[in-house]
């Protein structure tokens, strides 16, 4: 990446979690594989986040982001708040002794944002994976939902008026859009996908699907569960593998042994990048059964070791990770979800020209297009006075 006529600047990520921590997920692989492209191309990159038991109050990570961990999943926006300050009166690791003042602050909105144009004393970017209007009911009871999509959908739009937007899909723009934020705000950069560093895999020999990702309500695993259950009698041979961790775990296994399929299906929990290689290089099908995602980065995870998707075409932003009817399948309902997983299971021809295409679909999207057209964004809004 070209930075030789490019000020370095202090980027700062607010975001309440970091990827080793245990609910991580896509957002935050996007968060700190941007910073780490920063950090390439010259600027300083600080992630502040919320603590947790696997790491550190504070670490560098290789790639040179640094990251803070301060308070919890429910207080780290107020140390956020709190540490911001300190360092606007020289104090703390954004003081003159520390890390310095951010040029820029990023302020990831995961339903809840920040608030970072009250206290930053700075530019601020809003980044927005999508709009959570359908998840507040699914995680939280009746009031919190109320009170969540109130902040959401109200307050932060009112609150960020002055401020611009990323996203990382034409989805989720328009979702923006539609709440009130000015569309010329908005800046649509979507995620890059990592190079195939292991080797060439074959094939499990019997039928295999694959879900990825973390084990929450909205990501709706259960319709992978039961989409098993309806085919396992037609292919007493499927195996599902459900990849990743959360707190939705033992419910999910509950419902596998309720169904009749615990023999059919494999939970790895925390899966490492050479193990997420074998099962994504392996797995017959791809499912993502996500209620709603803001781009779709297991998809091309996926797509890159020639493994098709089935999605759901309403669910934000995997309608632009694939490619319908070449690349995977989008479909409208949990029926059509399993009709097209036993078409895509029957055709050995059309799964694997699908794989091929998906392949090319997938080379695309790389980090370093991605963190050029962040770097260029940035430049931009740091500028402003």
């Amino acid at each position: 990446m070209d930075n030789s006529d490019t000020p370095s600047r202090h980027v700062l990520f607010l975001n309440w979690r970091d990827t080793t921590n245990p609910e991580g997920g896509g957002s935050e692989v996007y968060v700190e594989r941007i910073a780490a492209e920063l950090v390439a191309a010259g600027h300083r990159a600080t992630l502040l986040c919320a603590a947790h038991g696997n790491a550190g109050p504070a670490e560098t990570t290789p790639t040179g982001v640094r990251v803070l961990r301060r308070g919890s999943r429910m207080t780290v926006y107020a140390r956020a708040a709190l540490t911001c300050l300190a360092g606007r009166f020289g104090f703390g690791p954004l003081g003159r002794r520390g890390l310095g003042r951010p040029d820029l602050v990023v302020d990831v909105c995961n339903g809840v944002p920040f608030f970072a144009p009250l206290y930053a004393g700075r530019p601020v970017l809003a980044l927005v994976h999508h709009v959570h209007r359908e998840q507040w009911p699914v995680v939280f009871g009746p009031k919190m939902a109320r009170l969540g999509w109130w902040i959401e959908s109200w307050l932060a739009v009112r609150l960020y008026r002055r401020c611009r937007y990323v996203t990382v899909s034409e989805a989720s723009r328009a979702e923006l859009a539609a709440l009130g934020v000015g569309a010329e705000r908005i800046d649509v950069v979507p995620n890059g996908t990592p190079p195939v560093t292991g080797p060439p895999l074959p094939r499990t020999p019997h039928p295999s699907l694959l879900v990825l990702g973390r084990l929450v309500p909205h990501k709706r695993v259960e319709i992978a569960l039961r989409t098993v259950a309806e085919l396992v009698g037609e292919l007493p041979n499927l195996e599902l593998v459900v990849a990743g961790q959360g707190w939705w775990e033992q419910p999910l296994r509950e419902m596998s042994e309720s169904l009749g399929i615990a023999d059919r299906v494999r939970f790895t929990g925390f899966i490492s990048e050479e193990e997420k290689h074998a099962v994504l290089s392996s797995s017959w099908v791809a499912l993502t059964p996500s209620l709603k995602e803001g781009w779709g980065l297991t998809i091309v995870e996926a797509a890159a070791r020639s493994t098709p998707t089935v999605a759901f075409r309403y669910a934000g932003g995997v309608a632009e990770a694939m490619v319908d009817t070449e690349t995977g399948l989008l479909v409208d309902d949990e029926e059509e979800f399993t009709a097209r997983v036993r078409e895509l299971l029957a055709d050995d021809v059309r799964r694997k020209a699908m794989g091929e295409a998906a392949l090319v679909h997938a080379a695309r999207f790389t980090w370093a297009a991605t963190g050029a057209r962040f770097a260029r964004l940035v430049t931009q809004v740091a500028a402003r006075p």
